[in-house]
């Protein structure tokens, strides 16, 4: 069953929305708002059918539940302003107050429950727990991408209450389109652009890419590892020992499945980690001892460019460089800039990973590419080809 094919008339629609936004600490606002409004069009099609909308969601790590840092109240003026409507708030998500307000919803109205992981039986997937949660709504909606890699209550468990009124709303369904685009599309070549601090967090999704992809293109602090395992010298540079075997064998790994690795050739350098640091250039293998690598430089950008601008599918998950500093950001900026050029003649762009979406986001060019994914984690898992739990529960 498709959302788009279901009637909501008269219907309690429970939603699964990934509202865990970044608040700011001075305002108390919400500093970026994309995964609200990217959750609007699944809640405008219940409404628009007639029914009515019951929210749940989490917000970042409570450990001494609950805490008012963690509250979902400070969203609710930004969910009001994306959907166009008041809606209605509960302080807690199973108790008499939110299932009498539950109850009595009429067509057209949304309530918002109380941060989920208020409750421990929350992240421990507590089968009491999202019996309880079930009970707000007639059909369940999981829409929230973010979190379908774990098998927590309100993602995975609470299915187990609705066998026949259980569906993805627009928002997973896209996710699903867009991974399985990039897999599935016989377009060449494919490149994918990886970055970041480590290389530890993405061995696994660059093993598997490799059977896939025709251009790998390495930036970030992981590169650094890379070129030291290659014999290099990179000064003080963020490197991780340990893995540098890890490296050797995905480099020979790539040149078995005939898959071109593409590392920087040369690296903004800095004296210390700080915005205001002394900066030059440097060749990526020779960085002397007291510096660091924080940026791709010219030439690596003038050649990622190319690779990027030949490719017909891309995936870019994390940064060249610590973009968060002025410093530091051209190579990222760079990055985005040919990414978005590329989609614009006729590409297919997917960007997943906490950081490449916050760069995209910076750089204003989110809806000039074809697809930026909410959720990180649950994205690179997908793309693993793992099964995630609160995919499995709606589809079986």
């Amino acid at each position: 069953m498709t959302i788009q094919e279901y009637n909501f008339k008269g219907k309690r629609a429970l939603i699964r929305v990934d509202f865990n936004v970044p608040i700011d600490k001075a305002t108390k606002n919400v500093s970026d708002d994309t995964r609200i409004r990217l959750a609007i069009p699944t809640i405008k099609k219940v409404l628009a059918d007639g029914g009515s909308v019951v929210l749940m969601s989490h917000m970042g790590r409570p450990k001494n539940c609950p805490e008012e840092k963690f509250s979902l109240k400070q969203i609710i003026s930004s969910v009001n302003n994306c959907l166009g409507t008041q809606i209605k708030f509960v302080d807690d998500c199973i108790s008499s107050e939110s299932f009498e307000l539950s109850s009595n919803l009429k067509s057209g109205e949304v309530l918002l429950l109380e941060n989920l992981r208020f409750y421990p039986g929350e992240k421990k997937g507590d089968n009491q727990f999202a019996e309880k949660l079930s009970k707000h709504g007639d059909v369940f909606i999981n829409d929230a991408f973010g979190t379908a890699h774990r098998a927590h209550a309100s993602t995975t468990i609470i299915a187990n209450f609705f066998p026949k009124y259980k569906m993805f709303g627009f928002l997973i369904e896209n996710e699903i389109k867009s991974v399985d685009k990039l897999l599935k599309s016989e377009l060449k070549p494919l490149t994918a652009i990886v970055g970041g601090a480590k290389v530890s967090s993405k061995i696994t999704i660059i093993s598997k890419l490799i059977n896939k992809v025709d251009h790998l293109i390495i930036g970030g602090g992981m590169a650094y590892t890379f070129v030291k395992a290659l014999g290099g010298n990179v000064g003080n540079s963020l490197i991780e020992d340990d893995h540098m075997v890890d490296a050797l064998e995905i480099i020979d790994l790539a040149k078995s499945k005939g898959v071109k690795i593409h590392l920087p050739t040369d690296t903004i350098i800095a004296d210390k980690f700080s915005n205001a640091a002394n900066v030059k250039v440097s060749d990526i293998t020779n960085i002397p001892d007291g510096w660091m690598g924080l940026d791709i430089s010219e030439n690596s950008i003038k050649t990622f460019e190319n690779v990027i601008h030949s490719s017909k599918l891309i995936l870019w998950n994390g940064p060249m460089g610590v973009f968060e500093m002025d410093a530091f950001q051209k190579g990222t900026s760079s990055i985005a800039i040919a990414v978005a050029e590329a989609t614009k003649n006729g590409a297919f762009s997917l960007i997943g990973g906490g950081d490449s979406v916050a760069a995209i986001n910076k750089y204003n060019l989110s809806d000039q590419v074809s697809h930026v994914s909410t959720g990180g984690g649950a994205m690179l898992e997908f793309l693993e080809g793992k099964v995630l739990p609160g995919i499995d529960a709606i589809l079986n």
